[in-house]
């Protein structure tokens, strides 16, 4: 039994959103809450959410224990690239690519 959550088109970078997922991958739902509210990340901020959701999920959809859950997947994917354009000098122009992601949080129950 498994509970998922997903964030699309979340607007950061994936490489950002990826440092905080390798801390609380296979983590207990309460340490990885823990780990996500005192980590100075802008990531920290959707995947608290994330978190939440997907705790949420397994209580309400799966009638899973909460207190035996634990993080068994969680992977970001890059999503689409909005396209920018930065004025540069001599009448150039630079190109600004500002990233999505589309972040997967999976909850097992321990056995």
């Amino acid at each position: 039994m498994e509970a998922r959550a997903h964030i699309k088109y979340a607007r950061i970078s994936p490489r950002k959103v990826q440092i905080l997922l390798d801390l609380i991958r296979n983590k207990p739902v309460d340490v990885a809450l823990a780990i996500v509210r005192n980590t100075p990340k802008a990531a920290s901020e959707y995947l608290e959410k994330l978190l939440l959701s997907a705790a949420a999920n397994a209580e309400t959809n799966h009638n899973m224990d909460s207190k035996n859950l634990y993080v068994a997947e969680c992977f970001t994917c890059p999503g689409p690239i909005l396209k920018r354009i930065r004025p540069r000098a001599q009448g150039r122009a630079f190109r600004i690519n500002k990233r999505t992601s589309h972040i997967t949080l999976v909850l097992k129950e321990q056995e």
